[in-house]
Parts: C-alpha cells; sequence; structure tokens
C-alpha cells in the first residue's frame, strides 16, 4: 500500500495496515498489471528488433546489387575501350 501511496504522489501520508485479504488483492492486482507491462515491453522490444534487422537485410540486398551493378558498369566500360581502341 506504501508503494502504491508513493506512485500516486503522496510522500509522507501515514498508512493504515491492510488486513491479510485486501493484502492479497492488492498484490496480486500488482502483479498482475506489473506482468502485463513486463509481457507488453517485451514485445515492444521484439518487434523494434524484428525491423531493426529486416532493414539490415534489405541494406544489405540494397548494397550487393549496387555492387554487382558497378562490377557490370566497369565490365562494359571496358569491352567499350577495347573496342574503341581496335
Amino acid at each position: 500500500m506504501r508503494a502504491k501511496m508513493r506512485l500516486l504522489g503522496f510522500r509522507g501520508a501515514s498508512v493504515k495496515p491492510l488486513n491479510e485479504e485486501a493484502a492479497a488483492e492488492l498484490g496480486a492486482e500488482l502483479l498482475g498489471e506489473a506482468l502485463v507491462f513486463g509481457v507488453g515491453g517485451l514485445c515492444l522490444y521484439l518487434e523494434y528488433l524484428r525491423q531493426a534487422g529486416q532493414s539490415r537485410r534489405r541494406e544489405e540486398h540494397l548494397e550487393e546489387t549496387l555492387s554487382h551493378l558497378r562490377q557490370g558498369l566497369e565490365r562494359l566500360q571496358s569491352d567499350l575501350e577495347r573496342l574503341r581502341a581496335q
């Protein structure tokens, strides 16, 4: 209960002790909310990693394609120079 009061912004407020049933219910509620937020945060993090990996693979593919195009252009330029020399 003290933790809940601190989260709500009540710093110096004195809290009466809860009975066992109310404390168990409040603890279960707090644990459930923490679990939901934890799973949600984990899902966001995993989605971020997936998107970053996908972006990295796309970038690598574009670099590879560009490299092949440059090699082809260089080969064509050398062929053109060879034909002009003949």
